[in-house]
């Protein structure tokens, strides 16, 4: 494929991005019990949606960036490994770690089936067909400013993972979530997915991965939002301190 048809995908992805955001104004995404409701159709169990919709995201990036004429080259590889650490765990770890018996709408399934494609094909094909990544590029401050960006997002969004999955172990329905980054606000899991793909944009310093970036944050962005509402109009003794998405801002 020209490159020129190439970047067409990728508006495609940023134009989505704009539309997600701005549905995500007016409508909660269904994901998790406190959010689920009738309307979105048929459902099935939320671990196999998940694994369903994300599978895409590891399998299909390898399968097209085997396709690249600059598949064997480092800078390449090393992207390729760092978004398998993101999605191997994200489509094969994490759903085994769930609360059994949610459910998740067909629709929404499909909907992430449909954009994780989109987005593998992207990045992909960006990493390892169009875009220009010597050895040289691992001496660029961009590279390693990005990498860290992205190792620390994985970190927080994984801890953060961890401490929700704590309070569900210990029963008793939902409560209120404290210490790491949930001291200084509501989703800190969803801010460390956003931090780790504005990382993976700096990193590999393309439209390709601002693309990404965007998307996460015009997706994830209102969901936090929404979370912290939730909170604050289930829990009257909940920290007036804490913020939903960013630190001392919003």
């Amino acid at each position: 494929m020209p490159e020129g048809a190439y970047r067409w995908f990728v508006y495609a992805e940023l134009a989505l991005a704009l539309v997600t955001f701005v549905a995500l104004l007016f409508v909660v995404a269904p994901y998790g019990g406190r959010h689920g409701r009738v309307g979105w159709g048929p459902t099935v169990p939320a671990r196999v949606g998940w694994i369903v919709m994300e599978a895409p995201a590891p399998v299909l990036f390898v399968a097209f960036f085997l396709l690249g004429s600059r598949r064997a080259q480092l800078v390449p590889l090393v992207f390729l490994a760092l978004w398998l650490v993101h999605y191997v765990y994200r489509a094969f770890v994490y759903p085994f770690l769930m609360r059994s018996g949610s459910r998740m709408p067909v629709l929404v399934m499909a909907l992430a089936i449909a954009f994780n494609t989109l987005n593998a094909w992207v990045n992909a094909r960006w990493i390892s067909e169009y875009g220009s990544y010597p050895v040289a590029w691992v001496a660029d401050p961009r590279f390693w400013i990005g990498v860290a960006l992205f190792a620390g997002g994985l970190t927080l969004n994984a801890r953060s993972d961890r401490t929700l999955r704590r309070l569900r172990r210990a029963g008793g329905g939902y409560r209120i979530p404290n210490g790491g980054g949930f001291r200084y606000v509501s989703s800190p899991n969803y801010l460390g997915e956003m931090i780790e793909w504005t990382g993976w944009a700096i990193a590999t310093w393309s439209l390709a991965g601002t693309a990404f970036a965007l998307y996460t944050i015009a997706n994830l962005g209102p969901r936090a939002v929404a979370n912290h509402r939730w909170y604050r109009s289930t829990f009257p003794d909940y920290p007036p301190e804490r913020r939903a998405l960013l630190p001392f801002v919003l």
